[in-house]
């Protein structure tokens, strides 16, 4: 028997899902694939973090296109914020990842 792996869990607020794919055609369950890009890049979100929370970026290829998903960890689990397809963090995603080329 393998043991158990520990799965990233994520959550969100439904009214807020239904908001983004109404303003940025991004469902929050697709959005959840711009972490298994092994390229993502995670950063702070310095504007609307707070003492008490903080609240990150993720930039990740999902279908040949750099998703950008603002989170929060709480509870120990994604609790994803908002998602789209933004070009200033594209340029962000591409500038990162050539680097090493």
């Amino acid at each position: 028997m393998q043991p158990r792996r520990n799965r990233v869990k994520f959550e969100w607020d439904s009214e807020k899902d239904l908001r983004n794919q109404r303003d940025h055609g991004v469902a929050f369950l697709d959005a959840r694939r711009a972490f298994a890009d092994p390229n993502r890049i995670i950063f702070e979100e310095i504007d609307h973090s707070t003492t008490t929370e903080i609240r990150y970026f993720c930039l990740g290829l999902v279908d040949g296109k750099v998703m950008t998903v603002r989170f929060t960890l709480r509870n120990r689990r994604i609790r994803i914020i908002g998602a789209g397809y933004w070009r200033k963090e594209r340029r962000i995603y591409e500038e990162r990842n050539n680097e090493d080329s």
